[in-house]
């Protein structure tokens, strides 16, 4: 067993935990027929669907560190896929999450309305009363602290943002609130970095440099939160360079962060972020799978108004999958912590994309 998991190893690392089950789970469907999940003691005005025993042996089968999820949880065209009946997005935005973590595959979610505007410790105790024990979060920092520029409404940057990567606003709009409100729900907190004006790329080691007086000034999650992570996600090839790669990932290690695999036209593939992992080796994955590259780097709108209601899958990346669940299965093999968030706008339709990599993270890869 352990000559297959070294066929497949990434990282080369010795084994430290007992690998994913190869128990091959039967194939699940949004429509199977199941006994109902326990009623609660208070009916809730959303339902969720009745989850096959296909889908629940699928959920099984994953791995207790691994965490899929998706990027919110508020979409109306998930019904029969997660809730039952038709429902608006602002009735799923306070009623949604709780069915949402009942799924058997759905361990995570990313909050990425953080991002636009910071929620408060009450706002974060809310959302973690409502989901069970083993369930974690992925919460994006607030762009006022990872936009280098200060926006207009139409997204152009209108001037420098002195907020940039500021330690004091760092702990006290996100940090401080994320681990009161979360607590042991904490899972990755993501500072997804904007792109760079061009006159920041030219001096990407200052910029580093910043970054790391930033990290190495917040506190630590695991003594809080055993499962918390702080991941960097850039939107910038240039943070890959073979000159530039090292010092980031020193800044890093020296914070006791990792780095958080951006799944998105504007970053090389997968196989071309692997060596910043390598570096900081061990160290949990963190991974958001953002946007489909048929898209490009400015999509957004585009697989928008192609995939709403996001019911279904309109571009499949099978080999994608089958790269992410060997990621995956090495780092759960080795005992790390895996905290994947996939967009809609990755396929089409996020639910679906989760029970696609699940079934091939539980599956034996074919060498085996």
């Amino acid at each position: 067993m352990q000559e297959d998991l070294f066929e497949e190893d990434l990282f080369g690392a010795p084994v430290t935990a007992d690998p994913p089950t190869n128990k091959q789970p039967p194939e699940p469907t949004p429509t199977d027929s199941a006994k109902p999940p326990p009623a609660k003691a208070r009916k809730a005005s959303v339902q969720a669907v009745a989850w096959s025993d296909a889908l629940r042996a699928l959920g099984a089968a994953l791995p207790a560190q691994v965490h899929l999820g998706t990027s919110s949880w508020s979409y109306p065209g998930w019904q029969g896929l997660v809730w039952e009946g038709a429902h608006s997005e602002q009735t799923l935005s306070k009623k949604g999450l709780e069915v949402y973590a009942q799924h058997p595959l759905m361990r995570t979610v990313s909050i990425d309305r953080n991002f636009y505007r910071p929620l408060s410790a009450s706002d974060f105790a809310r959302y973690a009363a409502m989901v069970p024990a083993d369930f974690r979060f992925m919460v994006k920092a607030p762009s006022l602290l990872t936009d280098a520029l200060v926006r207009s409404d139409d997204g152009r940057g209108k001037e420098p943002n002195t907020a940039f990567l500021s330690p004091e606003l760092a702990l006290q709009e996100f940090i401080a609130p994320v681990m009161e409100g979360l607590g042991k729900h904490l899972g990755a907190l993501v500072f997804q970095l904007s792109p760079l004006p061009w006159n920041m790329l030219d001096r990407l080691p200052q910029v580093i440099a910043q970054l790391r007086t930033m990290l190495c000034a917040l506190p630590a999650l695991q003594p809080h939160a055993p499962d918390g992570v702080i991941a960097v996600e850039v939107r910038d090839p240039q943070w890959l360079a073979p000159d530039i790669l090292p010092l980031f990932a020193q800044a890093l290690r020296d914070a006791s962060a990792t780095y958080c695999i951006g799944l998105h036209a504007k970053m090389p593939p997968l196989a071309e972020q692997l060596p910043l992992l390598r570096k900081l080796w061990p160290t949990p994955l963190v991974c958001r799978w953002n946007l489909h590259p048929v898209h490009g780097p400015y999509g957004y709108a585009e697989a928008e108004k192609l995939y709403v209601p996001y019911d279904r899958i309109h571009h499949p990346e099978p080999d994608l999958h089958a790269e992410l669940a060997a990621l995956i299965r090495t780092f759960a093999a080795h005992g790390q912590p895996v905290h994947m968030a996939i967009s809609n706008h990755a396929e089409g339709c996020a639910p679906m994309s989760v029970q696609t990599l699940a079934r091939a993270i539980t599956q034996r890869p074919p060498h085996a």
